[in-house]
């Protein structure tokens, strides 16, 4: 059964939240201050994390930036209307979609679908579970969410990571812009194609020595861009399948 871990100081709405997911039978942990549920989500295996942004002892917007800088489980942040800006700095600091407070019950069982589904498709479930992808000069941490490049560890920001894992989890396939805004950025994003453009070639900057003809991420003319599936993968790290 997959788990869910709540972090919600409202009792009324944690409870509300508790019903439903239980009607789509998943195992419901409820917290009630920011560092505890930081603490839990750090500590355990969760397969999706609600979040809210107005917590006791730490802030929402706390609790995800420190849980991206470990782990990639997803995370839908739970705002109110006049929150705005808190909503734009959630999605940068790698919150994977967020819930304005009202919210219809039909709502957040369709976010909560896409959200999960949108990560399995980033991060696909296999015999065995990827912690670790090796390319020529290039590493990629997949639970740590570090990439090293030869020898130097690259800073990337959520959404370049979930692009360069996407994309080298399956080398070789090419995939659209639209496509890539469909699962990194979700179905329903307001945004256009050059969205993906700009990462593509910040990621690039990164990874590339030479921008002209890059090594790593590679352009299909007309269609989008694939991983390079010419580069040798030597090993990679795996654990048994356990939830996410």
């Amino acid at each position: 059964m997959k788990r869910v871990l709540i972090v919600e100081d409202d009792i009324s709405v944690a409870k509300l939240l508790e019903i439903h997911l239980i009607d789509l039978n998943y195992s419901i942990t409820t917290i009630y201050q920011g560092d505890t549920g930081l603490k839990l989500a750090l500590s355990e295996e969760f397969d999706l994390i609600i979040l809210d942004i107005n917590l006791p002892r730490m802030s929402g917007i706390e609790v995800c930036k420190h849980i991206r800088l470990i782990k990639q489980t997803p995370i839908i942040m739970l705002t109110a209307k006049t929150e705005e800006l808190d909503k734009v700095l959630s999605l940068e600091l790698g919150a994977d979609d967020y819930i304005t407070k009202p919210f219809s019950v039909r709502e957040f069982i369709a976010r909560v679908k896409a959200v999960t589904r949108r990560f399995h498709k980033t991060y696909p479930e296999q015999s065995v579970r990827i912690k670790k992808l090796e390319f020529k000069d290039l590493s990629i941490f997949i639970d740590k969410r570090k990439v090293i490049l030869k020898g130097k560890e690259v800073n990337l920001s959520p959404k370049e990571f979930k692009l360069l894992v996407l994309m080298a989890s399956n080398p070789g396939q090419v995939y659209s812009r639209e496509k890539l805004l469909e699962i990194v950025w979700g179905y329903d994003f307001d945004g256009y194609k050059h969205t993906v453009n700009s990462h593509i070639n910040r990621l690039r900057i990164k990874l590339e020595e030479n921008m002209i003809k890059p090594k790593f991420v590679l352009t299909s003319w007309g269609v989008g861009y694939k991983f390079n599936d010419e580069l040798k993968i030597p090993s990679y790290e795996s654990k048994a399948r356990s939830t996410v």
